[in-house]
């Protein structure tokens, strides 16, 4: 790739959980550290959000464990109603993990162009103040999805 993912770039690994408050739980005794605390998002309209090219309209379950001596976090979410990414893997694959994220800073549209044109599909494009995310469907290629983000 001409802009390729630098691993110095890697944020994030993220998975899809049955049950956030026992997963949650299971972490913090695994490191020692508190349970995280469990956001819940009721699902909504917003025109910032996209899966699988369409508005998205989802609830979901999120937690952060953060490993600030490595910089990075690990996410736990828990599909909530309506049609998401995390459903979908949920439904496919159950537990595990979901994507591994990468900051790729101000080339995220060239990368995010060059992983169209090599046939991967954009699965969820998020755009929050400051920044945005992007899952990138490549389970079948690299056995986990990517979350292309410019920042943290």
């Amino acid at each position: 790739m001409k802009n390729a993912v630098d691993l110095k770039g890697f944020i994030q690994v993220a998975l899809v959980v049955q049950d956030i408050e026992k997963a949650a739980k299971a972490w913090a005794e695994l490191f020692n550290v508190p349970a995280p605390e469990i956001r819940i998002d009721k699902p909504a309209r917003n025109p910032d959000l996209t899966y699988r090219g369409r508005e998205a309209f989802y609830g979901l379950k999120f937690a952060v464990i953060e490993v600030k001596e490595r910089g990075f976090v690990i996410e736990l979410h828990e599909a909530g109603e309506g049609e998401s990414t995390f459903k979908e893997f949920l439904d496919k694959h159950g537990n595990g993990v979901h994507h591994l994220g990468f900051c790729v800073g101000e080339r995220r549209d060239a990368v995010i162009g060059e992983l169209e044109e090599m046939g991967f599909q954009m699965r969820t494009v998020g755009y929050y103040p400051g920044s945005s995310w992007t899952i990138v469907d490549s389970e079948d290629t690299l056995g986990v999805n990517l979350n292309i983000k410019p920042k943290p």
